[in-house]
């Protein structure tokens, strides 16, 4: 899907969508502004994208509104053919089932999943495994060309229910109920995870391995011989900010410094 054997896939965060308590009333402003960020990234050597709800605040489990995700769709129908990257979707809280919808009718080419098996608690509150409903609607959509990248021990979440479960088990239960991918995350947005941790989960799987949270210029020399893509968002904004808009400069160098990276290892 992605163009370097570690892929950079830069997150798009949407301001506020129809449904959320902060939507703006125009869906044009959504459109510029995503578009505006989609762009910066294309234009400084991202592979791919990813369309994020993270303004959506406070956020639903497990759904999100119908004018949600129309709104998502056309925004990312929009940026994967403005763009002609790799393109994908998470919305959020834990609502696979409607990012998974979105991909479909929007032609993108991966989700972003939580709660995809053992449940979890997250700020929304339990998020339970939603692996076999979401396998089998992708099979009934004729979408398996949508890949599944699924976050194991998800970041802004508490898991002491399932403590007696091993990040690896987490990883292996995931691939054995077929996700593509797995994504493994720090403990919230801007926190990267222990290389250990990226390092062991590539050992142990066979399927594609993200690094989801907290990558950055500075540390990203550490995840790039053990994972397949890395998906940034923070630490290429203005000031590293995630609710900024994309700071070109910042995403430059981040490229520069993984290309250097991949180099240093042939």
């Amino acid at each position: 899907m992605f163009n370097r054997q570690c892929s950079i896939i830069g997150a798009v965060h949407l301001i506020p969508l129809p449904g959320s308590p902060y939507y703006g009333g125009s869906i044009d402003e959504i459109l510029r502004w995503a578009l505006d960020d989609a762009m910066k990234y294309k234009e400084n050597g991202v592979d791919a994208i990813i369309l994020e709800n993270m303004h959506d605040l406070p956020y639903l489990k497990g759904y999100v509104e119908p004018e949600t995700v129309a709104a998502m769709t056309l925004v990312a129908h929009a940026l994967k053919y403005e763009t002609m990257l790799p393109t994908g979707v998470q919305l959020l809280a834990g609502a696979n089932i409607e990012a998974l919808a979105v991909a479909t009718a929007a032609d993108l080419n991966f989700i972003r999943v939580e709660g995809f098996v053992y449940a979890h608690v997250g700020d929304e509150g339990i998020h339970e495994s939603s692996a076999a409903q979401l396998i089998r609607r992708r099979a009934a959509l004729k979408s398996n060309n949508v890949k599944i990248f699924a976050d194991i021990k998800k970041k802004h979440s508490a898991h002491a229910i399932t403590d007696d479960v091993s990040l690896i088990e987490t990883a292996h239960a995931a691939e054995f109920f077929l996700a593509d991918g797995v994504v493994v995350s720090g403990a919230r947005t801007g926190l990267p995870p222990a290389e250990q941790d990226v390092k062991a989960v590539k050992e142990n799987v066979k399927c594609s391995v993200l690094v989801g949270s907290g990558a950055n210029e500075i540390n990203v020399e550490k995840f790039v011989s053990y994972c397949d893509a890395i998906i940034v968002g923070s630490s290429l904004k203005e000031d590293g900010i995630w609710k900024n808009h994309v700071d070109e400069k910042r995403v430059e160098r981040f490229v520069q410094r993984v290309e250097k990276c991949l180099h240093a290892l042939c």
